[in-house]
């Protein structure tokens, strides 16, 4: 896993955080202390993906309310993934891509997966 160390000044705009997002395959924002987060970083660590990680923990929480309304009205909550540049949303989006099967030609397709 790549933690990114990136100053986070001011207040963010959704097209920063797209800009952001779009740098790596697969980037997740994040708090190290949600459980889970840490799910999400360990079945994508598990299935041989590198995501980048922003860990939000110390930073203004105008960045968390940037992140939901990406979001929409579908999720409050942190992990977000993007992947290919593109929103996949929170945990229960990136599980459900896991169980039906879409999860890894999402990660192939952004080149995070080879295999």
């Amino acid at each position: 896993m790549h933690y990114q160390t990136e100053s986070w000044n001011g207040y963010p705009a959704v097209e920063e955080i797209e800009r952001m997002a779009s740098r790596n395959a697969v980037v997740i924002f994040s708090t190290s202390t949600c459980c889970m987060c840490h799910a999400i970083k360990r079945l994508l660590c598990g299935m041989g993906v590198n995501p980048t990680v922003y860990e939000l923990d110390d930073d203004n929480p105008t960045w968390q309310q940037a992140l939901f309304s990406l979001l929409g009205n579908s999720s409050s909550s942190l992990p977000v993934v993007f992947i290919g540049g593109k929103l996949v949303g929170s945990m229960d989006n990136v599980m459900a891509a896991h169980i039906n099967g879409t999860l890894v030609p999402l990660l192939k397709e952004a080149g995070a997966l080879w295999l």
